[in-house]
């Protein structure tokens, strides 16, 4: 186990301490990293008995210390398990872990935390590297239990206990699967106490890891942690093209990155027009036909079908001849700020598969999605 950060530990290295005792490297740029900014606070005054621990991908834990057991950032330790013990590494000490705990809103009493029984030693150490080197070949040969049992599931990810006596089983999966069967196969034929864990599609990206279509690593993978609902609202209302395998990300789910300027662009468009009303001209009707947010530009077309005698309008302008319109004026025509090609700006409006960017919506519990009701547009380019 040169490098544990392969397997998902975030530790790049084993090293000795004085006391023979096997303590991570350095951690680098791992996703559960923590910073303990308590760390230059004298340690008489930030000591407590409770160690946060981290085991493998996400998964974290809390324990209780005895006095007499100083540990730091970094240390291996084995704590206490059902059944056995488990290896993980300490990674965050201090005050810092109840704010942690009180953030994360972990309602046990530190007399119900498992306890930390002592630091790793060598022979803890050999049997936490055997066991690891084991999980690849036992997901493998999962998977084709699993297909020969013909279950409707897929399992992502095997983590062994640091003693080698438990396993837990990721898997995920469309509906309820029934695995009772599955277990006593896989309980048969590796010898341990099987777990199944179900894990959601963005979970199970985040675990596997990949570079996505901007050229850097997942998000999922790299530092989120808490997944937020996603629905393709968020692109609508960022002018996005409504694109299934644009917006898709490796997890076959809208992409996480969809939330993160969504505040700025809402508040932008507070004061923007409904962009439903067509504005009345002698020349006919004009309808909406894109807009830039930022720039504050609406472009509208005397075709509601397809670009024609486009206009460029500032936002300003539009609200003007809106309000023209209620009062029943009609303006002699719509004189745009700026001449632009047509072909290019349209590009983003063309929608090949409704059905498809249907499926994102379908799954969102209560379907609560204020946008799904709004009718899309279909434009195309002339030939």
């Amino acid at each position: 186990m040169s490098n544990c950060a392969e397997n998902g530990r975030g530790c790049k290295g084993l090293l000795q301490d004085s006391n023979e005792f096997t303590r991570c490297e350095n951690t680098g740029c791992f996703k559960l990293n923590t910073y303990n900014y308590f760390d230059d606070i004298p340690e008489d005054y930030q000591e407590c008995d409770i160690v946060e621990v981290r085991f493998k991908n996400t998964r974290k834990g809390y324990y209780k210390t005895n006095n007499t057991l100083k540990l730091r950032e970094g240390d291996i330790v084995a704590v206490e398990a059902s059944p056995g013990h488990d290896i993980g590494i300490v990674s965050m000490t201090g005050h810092l872990v109840k704010r942690q705990m009180k953030r994360t809103n972990v309602r046990t009493t530190e007399d119900e935390l498992k306890k930390v029984y002592r630091k790793a030693k060598p022979v803890d150490i050999e049997k936490w590297k055997t066991s690891i080197s084991l999980e690849h070949k036992t997901m493998i040969e999962a998977r084709k239990i699993a297909t020969d049992l013909k279950l409707d599931m897929k399992i992502g990810d095997v983590e062994y206990q640091g003693d080698g006596t438990k396993s837990i089983f990721y898997y995920i999966a469309d509906d309820r699967v029934d695995f009772r069967e599955l277990i006593k196969v896989l309980a048969e034929k590796f010898r341990v106490r099987i777990e199944m864990k179900q894990i959601g599609a963005r979970q199970e990206a985040g675990r596997i890891g990949g570079i996505g279509s901007c050229g850097r690593e997942l998000c999922c993978s790299s530092y989120i942690s808490g997944f937020v609902s996603v629905t393709t609202g968020s692109a609508r209302d960022q002018g996005v093209s409504l694109n299934p395998q644009k917006l898709a990300g490796q997890c076959s789910k809208l992409k996480c990155c969809l939330n993160y300027e969504l505040d700025a662009y809402l508040d932008a468009q507070e004061d923007f027009p409904d962009t439903e009303i067509p504005l009345e001209t002698d020349a006919g009707n004009a309808y909406h036909l894109k807009t830039d947010i930022f720039k504050r530009l609406m472009w509208y077309s005397y075709d509601q079908n397809q670009p024609v005698n486009v206009a460029c309008l500032t936002v300003d302008k539009v609200i003007e001849i809106q309000e023209l319109n209620r009062k029943g004026e009609k303006v002699k025509k719509l004189e745009g700020v700026e001449n632009r090609d047509v072909a290019s700006m349209i590009e983003y409006v063309t929608i090949n598969d409704e059905e498809g960017l249907r499926r994102f919506e379908d799954k969102i519990e209560g379907g609560n999605n204020r946008n799904r009701r709004r009718p899309k547009k279909k434009f195309h380019k002339k030939k």
